[in-house]
């Protein structure tokens, strides 16, 4: 399936992808102005596997041959979760990130969800707001003895409106950065280790 974003192309992604989409998600992260050690410690979160293509949809958004953003879809049934939503720092702002989120609502409905879960970076949250997405709870834990607090989020995925483009020509939202899972394994939103 491809589809068209703003300037982009939205094409499923495969394992050649692996070291581009990582290093997409990398930047995006480190974006956010991060400590080197919080990154570390998100590293095998942040690395997008070879095997992770088999567990996961994942799209690409190509911009002049070369993915600038990239999503992952997790789990089946009536709830799946927004397991990974990038843009490269250069390319927020520009419409990308809405591109590829109203496309994963799409494929996510296609896939039978009925809601499409995420627990967001938040610096994301308004992002996921203004797209639509509904806070429904949050993680709190402590990271190097400061709170952190990850905003749970919930979008209907049937009668979904995609967002209208921002009036502006650069969008104050910035781009969505889900934070990966620690130490304890798999890729995710989580970053408390768990």
């Amino acid at each position: 399936m491809k589809a068209r974003g703003p300037g982009a192309e939205i094409r499923r992604a495969g394992p050649r992808d692996a070291e581009s989409l990582s290093r997409i998600a990398f930047a995006a992260k480190g974006h956010w102005g991060y400590p080197e050690r919080w990154m570390e410690r998100w590293r095998k979160g942040l690395t997008i596997t070879q095997e992770f293509f088999r567990e996961s949809e994942v799209y690409a958004a190509v911009v002049e041959g070369e993915p600038a953003g990239f999503y992952a879809l997790v789990g089946e049934g009536p709830k799946i979760e927004l397991e990974h939503l990038w843009v490269l720092p250069e390319r927020m702002g520009t419409g990308l990130g809405r591109a590829l989120f109203d496309h994963a609502v799409g494929r996510a409905a296609a896939l039978g969800a009925e809601v499409l879960g995420i627990e967001a970076d938040p610096n994301a949250e308004g992002f996921y707001r203004h797209m639509g997405a509904t806070r429904i709870g949050e993680i709190v834990y402590e990271l190097d003895g400061r709170k952190r607090v990850l905003p749970l989020l919930a979008v209907q995925t049937r009668g979904h409106r995609p967002a209208q483009p921002p009036k502006a020509e650069r969008s104050n939202f910035g781009f969505a950065s889900p934070e990966p899972r620690g130490a304890g394994g798999g890729h995710g939103n989580q970053d408390d280790g768990r």
